[in-house]
């Protein structure tokens, strides 16, 4: 279903399309696109049992044979896709545990009609494939995962002022029509645009909307919005939030101060208290359908900017997702889960672009702090999901 579009002004900081592009494939082999098995580790310097209530551990079932990379998707209930290596980190210690998603099957079929819509040295372009993937089962529930090669950020060829190709929408139809599930879920890291969403906590919305300033700013479904009617399930929410409070020491802040010292300062560094992440879902913590924004660069909710009065998080990917099953007739329910990598930035602080932004530093640093563990809090969110889909 879609929303009443909104207009979009143009981006004025070109490099953040940059920086999102590297953030996007950090962990990645500049020359294959391969995962590096070294980033994928959840290494918590001890023993981390994630104590699943009973009938509802996730219990990987990889294929035998092994299939090739040009062969169909199995059929699954549930779909859940995610993008980066700190996200796939995640969803693999908690979905496929013991099995990394080096070892997932890698999927490239139909690959050679993508191509001339992928911009060359682009990851999937390198990898020559779409994705990889490990068929897991919840309780009943057939679970998908699997992490996109593609992504709105990276593809785009341009064809015009302001438009571009976005094969990751062909992409969702494709899955779509091979694993034929009930509910996609697409998953990742975030920006929080609500001042009390905290680092950690996971954002659920239903919807999803195009806020895009740079390639897409012209194509008619910028501004747009998309939502899906599925009834959130929340019997195994509760057991999720208690399973994530079990990491909550491994996204405690560090005491701040001011940057160096040139800087006066008087005083003790202000120390955080330290974050119990939450779920926060559309219709209950935020309105019903109160979108995901998706951006086609790296941008990031401020105390200034207010996304919050616009979308409920902010990323680069979902209302893809949104857009593929507004062109279906019988479109399966989805949603986004999608977990607070960081912080509401201060608005307050220096926003002049160069030579320093401060604000997008503080951005990009607690992502790259913090993604692999918020990105497993996210995946322990949707385990919770999953687990209280009805039979």
């Amino acid at each position: 279903m879609t929303d009443s579009p909104t207009t979009s002004t143009t981006i004025t900081h070109a490099d953040r399309k940059e920086i999102a592009r590297y953030l996007l494939a950090r962990g990645l082999d500049p020359v294959t696109s391969t995962i590096d098995p070294a980033r994928t580790l959840i290494d918590l310097g001890h023993d981390h049992t994630i104590a699943f209530p009973d009938g509802l551990e996730p219990t990987p079932a990889p294929i035998s044979p092994a299939p090739g990379e040009d062969d169909p998707l199995p059929e699954a209930d549930v779909v859940v896709i995610t993008w980066t290596v700190d996200e796939v980190s995640g969803l693999a210690h908690v979905l496929t545990p013991n099995i990394g998603p080096e070892k997932w099957h890698k999927y490239a079929r139909g690959f050679d009609k993508y191509q001339p819509k992928i911009r060359p040295h682009a990851p999937a372009a390198q990898a020559r494939r779409l994705g990889s993937y490990l068929p897991t089962q919840i309780g009943d529930k057939r679970v998908l995962c699997m992490k996109s090669e593609l992504h709105l950020n990276q593809d785009g060829v341009k064809t015009g002022d302001g438009t571009a190709t976005l094969p990751v929408k062909d992409f969702f139809l494709q899955i779509i029509a091979e694993a034929k599930p009930k509910l996609v879920l697409t998953i990742g890291t975030a920006g929080s645009v609500y001042e009390d969403f905290g680092l950690g906590d996971v954002v659920v919305s239903r919807a999803a909307k195009f806020r895009c300033q740079n390639e897409f700013r012209n194509e008619p479904f910028n501004g747009q919005s998309y939502h899906s009617d599925w009834v959130l399930p929340t019997d195994h929410l509760d057991d999720a939030e208690r399973l994530m409070r079990t990491l909550s020491s491994e996204i405690l802040e560090p005491p701040f101060a001011p940057p160096t010292k040139r800087f006066r300062f008087k005083g003790e560094p202000i120390t955080t208290p330290g974050n119990q992440p939450q779920i926060r879902l559309d219709g209950r913590d935020m309105p019903q359908f109160h979108p995901i924004l998706t951006t086609d660069y790296f941008e990031y909710g401020t105390s200034a900017n207010r996304l919050d009065k616009e979308g409920a998080a902010v990323e680069m990917g979902d209302a893809a997702l949104g857009l593929a099953c507004a062109e279906l007739a019988n479109p399966p329910h989805w949603a986004a889960v999608r977990n607070m990598s960081d912080p509401t930035i201060n608005g307050d602080l220096p926003a002049k672009e160069y030579p320093l932004n401060e604000q997008t530093t503080w951005a990009v640093g607690y992502y790259t702090a913090y993604g692999k563990w918020t990105s497993t809090l996210g995946a322990l969110a949707t385990w919770g999901l999953i687990a209280g889909v009805p039979d």
